[in-house]
């Protein structure tokens, strides 16, 4: 059974999601009390970052079905957010279905699973974070859902919801307090960022 929730988020404004994308995911973290943080899953090359609304799957763990069936859905910009069921026997995804993702516009994956091909990820350019790497393939058979609220490292994620992630690993933020968070973090980012400065010139 295919399930597409049936009041899917409206598009979120861009501007609010090209001020996210320059926040350091520690950052977005700290604005929430240090809640939302997916500890656990991580980049699979260096320098990986993303920012963008989820789309999330349901799968079976080892099986990639439902993650080909999302991207004939999902919208340019959207992070595929899914979860594996912290699996890390099969790869759920590699460089083809990052490539296909690619020429999509799909703004990155979150899996909460394993992953393999990382060095033509990054070729590709792919942002990618998941909890392990392996070169075992994955099962395509099913099942799985789309667009429900899933689970990533015991957070939850629902459709629309914003994900932050780099070097640092990967943040959630709840639609409905995506303004509230993104001015705190900028506010703590600037802090932070005058406290450097100081420091370095012997001020503090």
């Amino acid at each position: 059974m295919t399930t597409l929730s049936p009041s899917l988020p409206q598009a979120l404004d861009a501007g609010l999601l090209e001020r996210f994308a320059t926040v350091p995911a520690a950052n977005v973290g700290d604005a929430q009390e240090r809640l939302g943080v997916a500890s656990g899953l991580h980049s699979v090359w260096p320098g990986a970052r993303l920012a963008g609304p989820a789309f999330t799957v349901w799968t079976r763990p080892g099986d990639n079905l439902y993650i080909h069936k999302a991207l004939d859905a999902a919208k340019p910009g959207d992070i595929l957010v899914i979860n594996g069921g912290g699996d890390l026997s099969r790869a759920l995804i590699g460089d083809l279905i990052g490539i296909r993702a690619k020429t999509l516009g799909i703004g990155g994956f979150v899996i909460d699973g394993a992953v393999r091909d990382a060095e033509a990820l990054a070729d590709c350019g792919m942002p990618v974070f998941a909890r392990d790497v392996t070169p075992a393939g994955p099962y395509k058979f099913g099942p799985g859902r789309l667009q429900l609220p899933v689970a990533i490292s015991g957070v939850v994620v629902s459709p629309g919801d914003i994900i932050v992630a780099d070097a640092d690993g990967v943040v959630v933020v709840r639609r409905e307090d995506a303004e509230t968070v993104l001015v705190e973090a900028e506010r703590i980012e600037a802090n932070e960022t005058d406290k450097r400065i100081a420091y370095a010139s012997g001020a503090l």
